[in-house]
C-alpha cells in the first residue's frame, strides 16, 4: 500500500497554482483517486476544508487512510461527479473556493489486473469504475449490437478500424462470450491488418479505451458536471480540469467557452431575450501541459492538459 503514495500526480504544482488555495477556503477533488492532488491541497489549508469525491470505494478507503493526518479538514463522500449537484446539496457542502478534476482512469484502477481496465494482464472483462454500478464491460463486448459498438469504438476510441474490430467480437461471441480482457485484446489483434500492428502504441489500446468509456459513461460524466461545478463556485473561485483525450478535453473548452459567453441568442437578434450572463473567466485560453521532465519521469502525464476558469 505505502508503494502507491510515491507516484506523481498529474500537474501537481500547475493545479496548486491554479487554485491559488487560501488555508480558510473550502476545496473540492472530484477525482480523489490515489489523494496526491488532495493531500496537497490539504497541506495548505488550516481552518479550511477540503472535500474528496470519488466514485470507486476502494479510492475513498485508500484516501481516508493516506489524509488521515488532516483529520476533520478533510471529507469523504463516495458518489460519481455527474451527480454533484446533488451530492454537494445532500452533504450541505457550502459554495466552494476551488474544484479539481483529474479526469479518466486512476492509476490503481489500471494496476489492479482484476479490475479488468488493462490489456497487459489476462483479467475478468470488468471496467467498472464504480464496481457497485450494473453494467460492465462484459455485458458492453458480448451483449451490445455490431452497429452499437462500432459506433462506440469509432467515437469514443477515435478508432479507424472500428468497422472490422465490432464485427469480429460479433463473429467470436456467436461461438461462446469473450469473457477476459486477454480474449478481448486478442480478438482485435486478429481484426486489425498488419501495417496497424506495427504501430508503437498496443493495437488494443483505443479499444479498451472505448469501452472503459461506454461503460463509465465518462463523457456524459463531464458535461453534466461542469455547469453544477461552476454554478457552486464562490465568486473568484477556481475549477481546474486535467483531461487525457481529445474527446474530454473538447466538451472542457467547449463548455468554458459557453460559461464566459453568457448569452446564448442566434447571432441575428438586435437584442439579448435570453438574459444569460456570463459565469466564468477563462484563465487558460490555451491548456497547461507538463513538461519534459514531468513526462518522462511520469508517462501517464503525456496527454494531460490542464484547462482553468474562475467564477465570476
Amino acid at each position: 500500500m505505502e508503494q502507491q503514495f510515491t507516484h506523481q500526480p498529474v500537474l501537481l504544482s500547475e493545479c496548486m497554482d491554479a487554485l491559488a488555495i487560501r488555508p480558510d477556503g473550502v476545496y473540492i477533488d472530484g477525482t480523489l483517486g490515489r489523494g496526491g492532488h488532495s493531500e496537497e491541497i490539504a497541506k495548505r489549508l488550516n481552518t479550511g476544508r477540503l472535500i474528496c469525491i470519488d466514485r470507486d470505494q476502494a479510492a475513498i478507503e485508500a484516501g481516508r487512510r493516506r489524509l488521515a493526518p488532516y483529520g476533520e479538514k478533510v471529507q469523504f463522500v463516495h458518489g460519481n461527479f455527474q451527480e454533484l449537484g446533488d451530492l454537494l446539496e445532500q452533504f450541505s457542502i457550502p459554495p466552494a473556493d476551488g474544484m479539481l478534476f483529474d479526469l479518466g482512469v486512476s492509476s490503481p484502477q489500471l494496476d489492479e489486473a482484476a479490475r479488468g481496465f488493462s490489456y497487459m494482464a489476462d483479467a475478468p472483462l470488468d471496467m467498472r469504475m464504480d464496481q457497485s454500478q450494473t453494467l460492465g464491460a462484459w455485458d458492453v463486448v458480448n451483449t451490445w449490437p455490431q452497429e452499437k459498438l462500432k459506433q462506440i469504438l469509432y467515437t469514443y476510441g477515435e478508432e479507424r478500424y472500428a468497422p472490422q474490430i465490432a464485427a469480429a467480437i460479433v463473429r467470436r461471441r456467436a461461438e461462446k462470450p469473450i469473457e477476459t480482457t486477454g480474449e478481448l485484446a486478442a480478438v482485435i489483434r486478429h481484426a486489425m491488418p498488419p501495417a496497424a500492428l506495427r504501430e508503437k502504441q498496443h493495437p488494443a489500446k483505443r479499444s479498451f479505451q472505448a469501452i472503459r468509456i461506454a461503460v463509465n459513461d465518462e463523457l456524459t460524466a463531464v458535461e453534466e458536471m461542469l455547469p453544477a461545478a461552476v454554478a457552486h463556485l464562490n465568486p473568484g473561485g477556481r475549477i481546474a480540469v486535467i483531461s487525457f483525450h481529445s474527446l474530454e478535453d473538447r466538451i472542457v473548452k467547449t463548455t468554458y467557452q459557453s460559461l464566459a459567453k453568457g448569452c446564448i441568442c442566434p447571432p441575428d437578434f438586435p437584442v439579448c431575450v435570453c438574459g444569460r450572463k456570463p459565469s466564468l473567466k477563462i484563465i487558460t485560453r490555451k491548456p497547461i501541459m507538463p513538461g519534459r521532465r514531468e513526462e518522462q519521469e511520469n508517462p501517464r502525464a503525456r496527454s494531460a492538459k490542464l484547462r482553468v476558469g474562475e467564477r465570476i
